[in-house]
């Protein structure tokens, strides 16, 4: 499979892709299984819908991995954190603002929430006929506890980083309950069959350098650790989006496999990291929704500049719901090289 070969460190002449959210809003068939689920989280929770979204991309495009369908923000929920999508706002969460409100939380119950998800990967593996990897994923400890503390996505993650700077006790517990719970979560997804795993740590680029490796570095190289204790060999793909200039530093010191980089991450610097570790990335979502010669441009730069090494095309985030399909199908053309 290239996209394992790749992250064991393989260099191939064509580079496996796949995208960042690709299962999603762009695609006509997503729409009208959301719309049959209902709410959000009731489609993250059916095993069978969450299945049926997750193989619809692989079907359309023929990815060379698949990434389970869910949210990062399914450990808070079953944490027992109130969490919901409200349309057009994005997600919403009941503030975890104290060690009173920390304490109402348990990992006891979060099987019951997990086993749903690990049931849609059973489901999802043998639709994939051993030909294509599947992904699971958690967010990192620090992205999920600014949406815990913060109670919603926030532009600067400032309600927590002043719990962090003010509860500093309060903060940790709740970074240790995320490393547990995730670290178990993700071992779960494992042994139901997902081949590889990402973490995504959206929000790192917003801590200053000693914050990063307490809030970032630390947590995730623990969730590593036990992960790979559990289950030696599964690769790991750690993307802390926002913080190119400490790629280095985070690739080492968290013992991930493959660095995931996002739009903002200069091709220089991850050509410099692929004599370390394989690098994933980092098409600008907006560039895919706009097509045309600036793709084609920016495509062949990343591919001129990394395929020769160790790589996996991907975004540097987020496909965009207004993504026209037809662009999905010129970037796959241009990096399979298919005329």
């Amino acid at each position: 499979m290239p996209f394992l070969e790749a992250l064991a460190g393989k260099a191939l002449s064509t580079p496996p892709i796949w995208l960042m959210r690709q299962a999603g809003r762009y695609l006509p068939e997503y729409r009208e299984v959301r719309a049959k689920a209902g709410s959000f989280l009731d489609l993250c929770y059916s095993p069978e819908l969450a299945a049926e979204v997750t193989l619809q991309p692989i079907r359309r495009f023929g990815f060379d991995a698949a990434i389970v369908f869910s949210d990062i923000l399914v450990v808070p929920h079953a944490l027992g954190q109130h969490v919901e999508f409200l349309e057009g706002e994005g997600p919403k969460l009941k503030p975890v603002a104290s060690g009173k409100d920390l304490a109402k939380l348990s990992g006891k119950d979060a099987s019951k929430r997990f086993d749903l998800v690990y049931e849609a990967i059973g489901r999802i593996v043998p639709e994939l006929g051993g030909q294509t990897p599947l992904i699971g994923f958690c967010g990192a400890p620090w992205t999920v506890a600014s949406y815990m503390v913060g109670g919603g996505g926030s532009p600067d993650q400032r309600a927590a980083k002043l719990l962090a700077y003010r509860d500093p006790a309060t903060f940790k517990a709740l970074l240790d309950l995320l490393v547990e719970t995730s670290s178990d979560y993700l071992i779960g997804q494992i042994k139901a069959g997902v081949r590889a795993l990402q973490i995504f740590d959206s929000w790192a680029g917003s801590l200053a350098d000693d914050d990063f490796g307490a809030f970032s570095i630390e947590p995730t190289a623990e969730i590593v650790r036990r992960v790979k204790s559990a289950c030696p060999g599964i690769p790991i793909i750690g993307f802390p989006r926002g913080s190119s200039a400490s790629f280095e530093r985070y690739a080492m010191e968290t013992g991930v496999d493959a660095l995931g980089c996002d739009t903002a991450a200069p091709l220089d610097a991850m050509a410099a990291l692929q004599s370390r570790l394989p690098v994933q990335g980092n098409l600008d979502p907006l560039l895919l929704l706009a097509g045309g010669d600036a793709m084609d441009r920016r495509v062949k730069a990343i591919l001129s500049r990394l395929s020769p090494k160790p790589f996996v095309f991907n975004l540097g985030h987020g496909i965009l719901p207004e993504t026209p399909i037809e662009n999905v199908e010129r970037l796959m053309r241009l990096v399979r090289a298919v005329d």
